[in-house]
């Protein structure tokens, strides 16, 4: 697959930044927002020369440093085109944890504990009904590569006794099902990108001021107890979020067609496709103001 050969954004002459960083960046960003899918030829190194008004040496080491990372692979007589990606996929409207999604499919999951201790309870964990929560903040790992960070916390006492090598790569899940005889059984969930602060992007090694993927919610139990309240940081690059859709029972048909477009909203649908517009507006926001 070709993509076209499009004007370039203007480069920053006086921004300080080389002009290949520059390329770099502009390229690197349509590679990360899809609008280069992997499969793609870029442009031959003469097209981006015109569209970015640069000599080929700054084209070459834009594409090297994109080689380098991984993002293209370049080949004599054929071309640059962009890499597959490994992603990991994960199924936010199901109860399963994440290690446990991701051990599913073959990923070698790791987890680090960070921290464990007991904090007082506050207005984002009053729903735990108890004084003390035990604070767990934990960065995991899929093939050895960081993917997510996640701050939990649970109800004190009734978990007091879960230790850090408990929890030594993982599931929290599994662990409070083994230890304490609790089963997730349903739950809260909310999505939405936000900006990485300096601690979290140097846990998922990403660079300052990426965007990353916050899923929030609580999580209740058997018995319908909340027994969790959690946030998970995901890396934007190896994590996408997949959603089932299915058609509310007691919605009205969906007309048949040219009414087909104006049929009822599926909520769940919507939010997905405004996460992934507000995804596209906020990188580009970020490209903008990082050139």
């Amino acid at each position: 697959m070709k993509t076209p050969d499009a004007p370039g954004r203007p480069l920053d002459a006086d921004s300080g930044e080389p002009l290949h960083l520059q390329v770099r960046g502009h390229l690197r960003a349509q590679i990360m927002n899809h609008s280069l899918p992997p499969g793609t030829s870029l442009p031959s190194e003469a097209q981006l020369q015109v569209r970015y008004g640069v000599s080929r040496s700054v084209v070459r080491q834009a594409l090297g440093a994109l080689a380098a990372e991984g993002l293209i692979e370049r080949g004599r007589g054929r071309g640059s085109t962009v890499a597959p990606r490994r992603e990991h996929h994960r199924l936010v409207h199901r109860t399963s944890g994440l290690s446990a999604q991701l051990g599913s499919t073959g990923a070698s999951v790791g987890t680090e504990v960070l921290s464990l201790t007991v904090r007082d309870a506050d207005a984002s964990t009053e729903v735990l009904g108890t004084e003390q929560v035990l604070a767990l903040e934990r960065l995991r790992t899929a093939d050895g590569v960081p993917i997510a960070v996640i701050h939990t916390w649970l109800p004190v006492p009734a978990f007091s006794t879960l230790t850090a090598e408990d929890l030594h790569d993982a599931s929290l899940h599994a662990v409070l099902g083994e230890k304490f005889g609790v089963q997730i059984a349903s739950g809260r969930r909310q999505i939405r990108a936000v900006a990485g602060d300096q601690d979290l992007l140097r846990l998922l090694e990403l660079e300052a001021s990426s965007p990353v993927l916050l899923l929030e919610g609580t999580s209740f139990d058997q018995d319908g107890r909340p027994v969790e309240v959690f946030s998970t940081w995901h890396h934007p690059d190896h994590v996408v979020f997949d959603i089932d859709i299915q058609r509310d029972a007691s919605a009205p048909a969906v007309p048949s067609g040219p009414a087909l477009s104006s049929g009822a909203a599926d909520p769940v649908a919507d939010r997905a496709r405004q996460l992934g517009a507000e995804l596209l507006r906020f990188a580009d926001q970020l490209s903008d103001a990082g050139h």
